[in-house]
């Protein structure tokens, strides 16, 4: 099992050691012809410009000494066959292709982003199979660049020799900081977050709170403390965005960040991101109207009645009186929003709570049952026993738990969707099934029989035998195939491997 690579304190203190790329194909094979040393050398040159990348070891290590040998993405060309050699022991990958002839080229692309970029449009070891050889390989290049916390990918590229079609294997890395499923899941969560802003997939506000609150969860389940500075970094650059302390006009998204934030407070002790926390619960109140008799409504300027808002609110809340020695308050809140949501009419016959309340008659609008409010609500329930030892808290959320686990209209084959669940991820829906799955392995955790880790399970394996791909990416079905991957349904799937893990 390989361990972080570094504490986060040291991940922006590295020195970046630059070191000339290798020049010759000399080193990329066994005695190859002295004739070839100039023919790579031309070529190697586009990218010698390029500063050396240093982890274990420096860009451009021989192969010959690499630590171990694992190749987990090929692709083809031309009836050549290019595969991507990922040394776990070394933190590195190299290229090579076979089955071909003298000219062949081969090289590898190395992407920060999860595959949408990679590095300036360079060929890492750009090299050409010698006369006479049917096969060659390229030097062996890093995978993450930890001076500048890029969590990175590889894929190996190559082509026959003049011949215009070029191939590249799927995108892979190394098991550094990925050794088991929700650390391979969280790696590759973080190849979407921007150091730059502090977002994941440049832009995402309340699913980013949901993927930051997944990391911070990581952090917890596999004692893996390796993506820590995203903590800070996010707070730092985001504290003075919109409203400020994460505050919004829409109070769900207010909701996810103070949640997020006490989450990264049980994580550090850091006292600044519970102040924030409470800013976020503090905002939140100030839009609990009579309205229906009471709850807070989803928009500053918009009266609804919904169900996200305020199961947010109730876990917020109690979370907050769990953590701040002798409060009252939050706790009052807490148990007045509990009381008017199970009275509200939102949670149904079949124990479902959809969307929200008719804006007219108060009553059950009959809206879909979206999985995240099926699951929000078991960790508001969770938090509030532990704040007032109330047992039948706790009953009902077993029941509202066994009737979102087994209702038909939200799974596929016994396997979690959303209604009308689309194909693709982007959008909104795709982080709910994280904030779901998230609630029920916390309930699950608290009961003394753990209820739900065999469906928490079964999720769990369909989602990676199903919907992944090598670069442990996940899509928007756990119950597959896999159609893409962005940060919404990555700390979607991230959140149920933690819950796994928390069985």
């Amino acid at each position: 099992m390989r361990r972080p690579l570094a504490l986060a304190a040291a991940l922006f203190s590295l020195p970046l050691i630059a070191v000339p790329l290798s020049t010759s194909a000399s080193a990329a094979a066994s005695s190859p012809p002295a004739k070839q040393t100039t023919l790579s050398k031309t070529k190697a040159d586009t990218t010698s410009a390029l500063a050396a990348i240093c982890n274990i070891q420096c860009d451009a290590y021989d192969p010959a000494l690499a630590k171990d040998d694992r190749v987990p993405t090929t692709a083809t060309v031309n009836g050549r066959v290019l595969r991507l050699h990922i040394s776990d022991g070394d933190a590195m990958g190299y290229a090579s292709i076979d089955n071909g002839a003298g000219g062949d080229e081969v090289w590898l692309d190395r992407s920060f982003d999860g595959g949408k970029t990679w590095t300036g449009g360079s060929k890492l070891g750009d090299t050409y199979t010698p006369s006479g050889r049917t096969g060659w390989r390229t030097m062996m290049y890093n995978v993450d660049d930890w001076n500048t916390a890029g969590v990175g990918a590889l894929r190996a590229c190559g082509k026959a020799g003049d011949r215009p079609e070029i191939a590249c294997t799927p995108w892979a890395r190394s098991n550094w900081n990925a050794w088991s499923r929700s650390t391979a899941a969280a790696t590759a969560l973080m190849m979407s977050w921007n150091r730059d802003n502090g977002k994941f997939d440049g832009n995402g506000w309340w699913s980013g709170a949901n993927a930051l609150t997944a990391v911070i969860d990581n952090i917890k389940t596999s004692g893996m403390p390796s993506y820590k500075y995203a903590i800070s970094r996010t707070y730092d650059l985001n504290i003075n965005a919109q409203q400020g302390q994460f505050r919004n006009d829409y109070l769900d998204d207010t909701g996810w960040w103070g949640l997020a934030w006490v989450a990264a407070y049980d994580a550090t002790g850091d006292s600044r991101y519970l102040n924030t926390a409470r800013a976020d619960a503090d905002h939140m109140y100030r839009y609990w109207t009579t309205k229906c008799g009471g709850g807070v409504q989803w928009h500053q300027t918009n009266a609804y009645k919904n169900a996200i808002t305020n199961e947010l609110f109730l876990h917020l809340n109690a979370a907050l009186h769990n953590r701040i020695p002798g409060d009252t308050e939050y706790l009052r809140r807490a148990t007045t929003e509990w009381t008017w949501f199970k009275n509200s009419g939102m949670i149904n016959s079949s124990n479902l709570i959809n969307d929200g309340l008719n804006g007219d008659t108060c009553a059950n609008n009959g809206q879909p049952t979206w999985t995240y409010n099926q699951g929000v609500i078991l960790g508001g329930l969770t938090e509030l026993y532990r704040a007032t030892g109330d047992t039948s808290l706790l009953t009902t959320a077993r029941t509202l738990a066994n009737a979102s686990t087994t209702a038909s209209g939200i799974h596929q084959d016994g396997i979690l969707r959303d209604p009308s669940e689309p194909s693709t991820c982007g959008d909104d829906g795709a982080s709910f099934k994280g904030p779901y799955i998230r609630g029920l392995g916390i309930l699950n955790a608290q009961l003394g029989d753990h209820p739900y880790s065999a469906y928490i399970d079964r999720q769990a394996d369909a989602a990676y035998t199903r919907d992944r791909n090598a670069l442990h990416q996940y899509g928007r079905h756990w119950y597959g195939p896999m159609n893409g991957t962005a940060h919404d349904c990555q700390h979607s799937a991230l959140s149920l491997f933690n819950a796994a893990e928390m069985n």
